[in-house]
C-alpha cells in the first residue's frame, strides 16, 4: 500500500499515531483461528526474542567510546553511517545474534537491532548533559549543587549542548541523580554508563524496521474506512527451531475513528497490554503548513490552579508602529471537579501504597528470620498491589482525558477567532517544592506537558502553530502600561494576595484578575517577538527562548481590527448591537401567578363586588426552608456552578465531565454553507458505514 499522501499547495505531511486492539487472528498455514489469549501468547514469544537480542546488543555497547562512535555518524574508516539504526549497527559490526539453538529470521534480528540502535542513539544526549553537570560540579565547603549561583548556572549551560534551550528542570533532575550516587558510593560517577544501567528494548516489536517478508499492512477491501489487515510471521513455540516454526498470521483489526480514509498507513508497533495485543498504528495525513512568524491574529492562554486555562484573542496591526490590540474578553476552562477527583485518586493510591509497603516489610522480616511468610499476608499484599495498579490506571486515563479536553478547547477558540497561532507560557522549569504542602501537591498533579502535546497535535490539523513563550514577568507587569502590579487577595480587599492585580499607576488604574493580565502579556510578547521564534528539533515545537525588553509594548484595549491579508478584507459577522427598546411580546406557555382579569363588565362586577376582592388562589409566599444552593464568592472571571446539574453535556459547557466548565466557542458567521460544528468532519473524509440489512 502507499506510504505517502498527495500534497496540495500550502500543505505538508503530518505523522500521528493511534492505538488499536486486536482480539483474534488466523493462522495461514494450519487455518486455526487464534483467540485473544493465543494471539497474545504468540506475540509474547516474539517480543521475548526481540527483547533478549536487543538487551544483548545494548549491554555489550553500553560504554562511552561506543556511544560516541555511533553518535558521530561515521564508522571507523570515516564512511557516513545510514540513518536507519539497524543498518548503522551492522556497518559497525554490532549485529544481533539469536540465542543458541533458536532459529530467528533475519528480519526479526533487524527489528532487534533497530530498537537497540535507537536506544543507544538517544543515550548520547543524556551523556552530554551528565558530563556537563559533572564538569561543573560545585566544590568547596559551602558549595551546594542544588543551589547554584548565577555564575555556576552560566558555566553549566555553556558546557551543555545548546545549553540555553535545555530546561532547568532537566539539569536539576540530573543533579539529584548524581547526588544520590555520591551519597551511596562516596564518589562521583564516571559518566552516564556508570550512573544508569543499559536500556532494554521496551517490550515491543517495531515492525517499521522490517519489510514485506515479515509483515504487510493493507486496508480491508470490503470496508477500507473502518478495518485493516495485518499479516505478520509469528513463532508457534517459545523456542522455534526451524523456519517451519514461523507461521504467517492474518490479523484483522478495527481502525481508530481518528484515522481518515485518505491517510497513508504505516507498519505498526506491537505490544502487550493487560494480556491483550495492542497496535500503535502510525499514519500520515495532509495538513496546512504552519508558519513560524508573520502572524496577525493570535490567541494566548495562561495556566492556573483554580482556573486551569484563561485566554483571549489579540491582534497585531501593521504600519510604522505596530501595536497589539485586544478586546480584553477572556475565555475560561475550569476543571475543578476533575482535579478534585484526581486528588482523591492520588490520596487513595498513596494509602494503598503505604499499606502494601507495610505488608512487604513484614514479609521481608519473616524471610530474613528464616520463617515462612504468612499466606494470608501474601494474599493481602497481592490484592493491594492489584488495586494500586487499577487506581494508577484510572488517574492516567483521567489526566489524558483532561489534557485532550483542554487542547480541544484552545484549538476551538483559535479557529473561531481565525487565529494562526496559539501562544502558551513555558513552565517546564516550575517545580513543586518550597511552596507548601498543598500547593506543591497541586503543582505536581498538573498535566501541562500533556496539554501542550495534545494542543500541538490537534492544532496541526488546521495549520495553527503552537509557540512556547517565556513566562517570566507575565503576571508581574500591567499589560496596558507595563507598571509593576500590586497583588491582592480580592478586588474588595486590601490584604496582600496573589489572585487579584491592581495597577498603582494613577493614569492607568487597570484592575483585573491575575490570570487575565497574564494571558494578555503572553500574547503580546509572542506577537512582538515572533521574528525570534525558532524550531526546537528535539520536541518539534516552536519556541521563543529569549525576550528583549525594548520590544515589549503595552496592549491596547480596543475592539479587534480586521487583520489585512493577501486575500483581501475579511468578512465579519453582522452588527447585532441593541439600538432601541425591545417591544413587548407575549410569552407563551408561562403560568401566571394570578388569574386573568374578566373580559366583560358583568363578569368584572360579579367577581370584584362592591368592595373588591383579591384574585382567587393562595398568596405567593417565599420559601421557608433553605434552598440547596449555597452562596459562594464569585470572582468576576468565574462561572456559576449549580449544585444540581440539570442540563448535561455541551448545554452546560461541560466537555467529557459534568464538573468541567468552559466558555462556549463563539462561531463567526461567514459567507457560504456552515458546518454543524467547528470540529465536524465531512462524510468525504470518513464515510458512514454500510447499514446491515
Amino acid at each position: 500500500m502507499r506510504r505517502k499522501v498527495r500534497l496540495g499547495e500550502g500543505e505538508t505531511e503530518r505523522v500521528a499515531c493511534a492505538s488499536a486492539s486486536a482480539f483474534r487472528g488466523l493462522d495461514a498455514v494450519t487455518g486455526e483461528v487464534l483467540g485473544a489469549d493465543a494471539l497474545a501468547g504468540r506475540v509474547g514469544w516474539l517480543t521475548a526474542l526481540v527483547e533478549s537480542m536487543c538487551a544483548e546488543v545494548t549491554g555489550a555497547r553500553w560504554n562511552r567510546p561506543d556511544l560516541a562512535q555511533l553518535a558521530s555518524g561515521k564508522d571507523r574508516s570515516g564512511v557516513r553511517l545510514p540513518s536507519n539504526a539497524w543498518m548503522a549497527l551492522r556497518m559497525l559490526g554490532w549485529a544481533a545474534t539469536a540465542p543458541e539453538g533458536v532459529y530467528v529470521p533475519d528480519r526479526v534480528r533487524r527489528v532487534a537491532e533497530e530498537q537497540a540502535g535507537r536506544a543507544l542513539r538517544s543515550a548520547w544526549w543524556r551523556t552530554q548533559i551528565t558530563d556537563a553537570v559533572l564538569a561543573t560540579w560545585p566544590t568547596g565547603p559551602d558549595a551546594d549543587p542544588m543551589r547554584r549561583t548565577g555564575a555556576e548556572w552560566e558555566a553549566l549551560r555553556a558546557a551543555c549542548p545548546d545549553g540555553q534551550g535545555v530546561a532547568a528542570s532537566i539539569l536539576r533532575t540530573r543533579t539529584r541523580q548524581i547526588a544520590a550516587f555520591l551519597t551511596a558510593h562516596g564518589r562521583l560517577p564516571a559518566g552516564l554508563c556508570e550512573l544508569e544501567a543499559a536500556p532494554g528494548g521496551g517490550r515491543q516489536v517495531v515492525l517499521a524496521a522490517a519489510d514485506k517478508q515479515l509483515a504487510t499492512l493493507a486496508r480491508c477491501e470490503d470496508d477500507p474506512a473502518r478495518y485493516a489487515v495485518l499479516t505478520v510471521r509469528l513463532p508457534v513455540r517459545p523456542d522455534p527451531r526451524t523456519r517451519a516454526d514461523w507461521h504467517p498470521v492474518v490479523i484483522r483489526f478495527r481502525l481508530p475513528p481518528t484515522i481518515p480514509v485518505t491517510a497513508a498507513l504505516h507498519a505498526p508497533t506491537l505490544r502487550l497490554r493487560g494480556g491483550r495485543l495492542r497496535l500503535d498504528l502510525a499514519h500520515t495525513t495532509a495538513v496546512p503548513t504552519t508558519r513560524r512568524d508573520g502572524h496577525a491574529r493570535a490567541v494566548a492562554f495562561d495556566y492556573g490552579l483554580n482556573t486551569l486555562l484563561t485566554g483571549g484573542t489579540l491582534t497585531l496591526t501593521g504600519g510604522t508602529q505596530p501595536a497589539v490590540h485586544t478586546d480584553a474578553r477572556p475565555v475560561f476552562f475550569r476543571a475543578d471537579g476533575v482535579l478534585a477527583k484526581a486528588d482523591r485518586l492520588r490520596i487513595q493510591a498513596e494509602q494503598l501504597g503505604a499499606k502494601a509497603a507495610h505488608l512487604q516489610s513484614l514479609t521481608d522480616g519473616h524471610t530474613a528470620s528464616g520463617l515462612r511468610p504468612d499466606p494470608l499476608t501474601a494474599g493481602k499484599l497481592a490484592v493491594l498491589r492489584t488495586e494500586h495498579t487499577r487506581v494508577s490506571k484510572r488517574r492516567t486515563r483521567l489526566n489524558e482525558q483532561l489534557a485532550k479536553a483542554a487542547a480541544h478547547f484552545m484549538v476551538g477558540h483559535a479557529r473561531a477567532a481565525r487565529a494562526s497561532v496559539i501562544y502558551l507560557e513555558d513552565l517546564r522549569d516550575m517545580e513543586a517544592r518550597g511552596k507548601g504542602r498543598t500547593l506543591n501537591t497541586r503543582l505536581s498533579s498538573s498535566v501541562r506537558g500533556q496539554i501542550v502535546a495534545h494542543t500541538r497535535h490537534q492544532a496541526a490539523r488546521y495549520g495553527i502553530a503552537v509557540v512556547i513563550v517565556p513566562a517570566r514577568g507575565t503576571s508581574r507587569y500591567c499589560p496596558t502600561c507595563l507598571t509593576v502590579f500590586r497583588h491582592r487577595a480580592a478586588p474588595d480587599r486590601t490584604t496582600p494576595g496573589w489572585k487579584w492585580a491592581s495597577c498603582p499607576n494613577t493614569a492607568c488604574g487597570y484592575s483585573t484578575d491575575r490570570d487575565v493580565a497574564a494571558w494578555q502579556r503572553i500574547g503580546a510578547r509572542g506577537l512582538q517577538h515572533q521574528h525570534t521564534t525558532v524550531l526546537d528539533r528535539a520536541s518539534g515545537t516552536y519556541v521563543i527562548r529569549r525576550t528583549a525588553p525594548e520590544l515589549d509594548q503595552p496592549v491596547r484595549h480596543t475592539p479587534h481590527p480586521r487583520p489585512t491579508t493577501e486575500s483581501g478584507p475579511q468578512h465579519t459577522a453582522a452588527d447585532r448591537t441593541k439600538a432601541g427598546p425591545t417591544r413587548n411580546r407575549p410569552v407563551p406557555r408561562q403560568r401566571r401567578r394570578a388569574p386573568a382579569p374578566p373580559t366583560t363588565p358583568a363578569a368584572r362586577t360579579a367577581v370584584a363586588g362592591p368592595g373588591g376582592k383579591r384574585p382567587a388562589g393562595r398568596t405567593p409566599q417565599s420559601p421557608t426552608r433553605r434552598t440547596q444552593r449555597r452562596r459562594r464568592r464569585q470572582a468576576p472571571h468565574t462561572m456559576s456552578t449549580p449544585t444540581r446539574h440539570q442540563p448535561y453535556g455541551a448545554r452546560l459547557g461541560a466537555g467529557f465531565h459534568l464538573h468541567t466548565h468552559a466558555t462556549p466557542v463563539t462561531r463567526r458567521i461567514q459567507p457560504g454553507a456552515q458546518p454543524r460544528s467547528l470540529f465536524h468532519r465531512s462524510r468525504a473524509d470518513n464515510p458512514a458505514p454500510h447499514r446491515k440489512t
